[in-house]
C-alpha cells in the first residue's frame, strides 16, 4: 500500500502586526519584533498579502510581496 504525505508545511511561528511592528512568536514562546519601516512593501501591504507567507529554513518569506525576513 503506498504512503502519501502532505506537501503542506506546518507553520511553527505566529505572526502579528501591530503599532508599526511585525511580531514573530516561535513555538517555544520566544518573540521578536521588527519595525515595518525596515520593509516598506510589507508596511503598505494588504492583510491578504501579509497572510500569504511561508516559513523557510532561514526565516519567513512573504510570497505575494517577495520579501524575506530572517529570524
Amino acid at each position: 500500500m503506498p504512503l502519501f504525505s502532505s506537501s503542506k508545511q506546518e507553520k511553527k511561528v505566529k505572526l502579528t502586526f501591530a503599532n508599526g511592528l511585525l511580531f514573530v512568536e516561535r513555538a517555544d514562546g520566544k518573540q521578536q519584533a521588527f519595525p515595518l519601516e525596515w520593509f516598506p512593501k510589507l508596511m503598505s501591504a494588504t492583510d491578504e498579502e501579509r497572510e500569504d507567507w511561508k516559513q523557510t529554513a532561514t526565516g519567513i518569506h512573504f510570497n505575494a510581496l517577495d520579501i524575506d525576513v530572517a529570524l
